[in-house]
């Protein structure tokens, strides 16, 4: 079972519900028990989603928001290829779901140390739609300096030059101009909306 925390903001009010984890069923026979997430949960679809492993299987797992229950879509059995990961991580990329794995790069030339591998999911839900997009060579990249995405495709990564975007078509680099990004953590898609943060009082 899963224990799960929802605020409501109509009420202000916090409430805990155990969700049975036995619809996680897996597309493959004896998919197993979940032995690691990998967080923080990303905002797609109405619901969140973060990595999921069993020993041979690696997976998203997603909360839907609507009817609180878990449920999960498989990854590509090549997801990896055997190589060495640095780390992986889910994103949006041009509205889609997408998943960056970071792999060392063992015949680097010019610095590059790592090979960022971008898969997409271009139909959401449909295990079968996943498709590795683009392989860009870069410096090193620790796993706290990928940010995600901007809204026309570009990585957002801290390296030796400070903040940048990446054009993952191009391959060309931008540094961006933000004086001592270190205080960069995180980023987050934002849209507007008229929801009242106060409940309109």
């Amino acid at each position: 079972e899963a224990e799960a925390e929802i605020y409501t903001l109509s009420s202000d009010s916090w409430r805990k519900v155990v969700i049975s984890m036995e619809s996680l069923r897996g597309y493959e026979p004896n998919i197993g028990t979940i032995c690691d997430v990998w967080g923080p949960f990303k905002f797609y679809n109405g619901a969140l989603h973060a990595l999921a492993f069993t020993v041979g299987y690696s997976f998203i797992l997603y909360f839907d928001i609507s009817d609180e229950s878990f449920h999960e879509i498989m990854m590509p059995r090549n997801h990896f290829d055997s190589q060495t990961t640095n780390f992986t991580k889910l994103a949006v990329y041009k509205g889609l779901p997408a998943d960056f794995v970071f792999v060392h790069n063992d015949g680097y030339e010019r610095g590059e140390r790592i090979l960022c591998h971008i898969w997409v999911m271009e139909k959401y839900g449909v295990a079968k739609s996943w498709t590795r997009k683009f392989v860009i060579p870069m410096e090193w990249v620790w796993i706290g300096h990928f940010f995600g995405c901007t809204n026309n495709g570009e990585l957002l990564i801290k390296n030796a030059t400070g903040l940048v975007s990446i054009d993952p078509e191009s391959q060309n680099q931008n540094i961006l101009a933000i004086e001592d990004a270190n205080w960069v953590a995180f980023s987050a898609n934002s849209m507007e909306s008229l929801v009242l943060l106060d409940g309109g009082k």
